[in-house]
């Protein structure tokens, strides 16, 4: 899945909807270790849950990952700063995580371009 922002295109890595209940890995990413997986998922669901809204784990152009949120206009409930703080939470308490999955991404990136 690829969105595109500010011209650009994103990789979506994965990402979890309140307003459905569902969670996305992107099939790109399925080599990835199923801890690695299961811990985006829990990551995914518990700020959804939290905060509610829709969570997308991206790569940007660059190779960095960032956590892009938003939501339902008429979403009165949704916690904007909430969302903010829990995503500098996530940021700092999952640091390792993050720039591993950023180094591996663009690993494979250099990969694909060389074959």
């Amino acid at each position: 899945m690829i969105t595109e922002q500010n011209g650009e295109e994103n990789v979506v890595l994965c990402g979890a909807n309140s307003y459905e209940q569902k969670y996305y890995l992107n099939e790109r990413f399925s080599a990835l270790p199923q801890s690695i997986q299961n811990e985006l998922k829990v990551i995914c669901v518990l700020f959804v849950e939290d905060v509610g809204g829709i969570l997308t784990m991206e790569f940007e152009p660059d190779g960095s990952l960032v956590l892009r949120v938003q939501s339902d206009e008429a979403d009165y409930l949704f916690d904007e700063i909430g969302s903010a703080l829990k995503a500098k939470q996530i940021r700092m308490e999952k640091q390792e995580l993050l720039e591993g999955l950023e180094l591996y991404y663009k690993a494979s990136r250099q990969l694909e371009k060389e074959q």
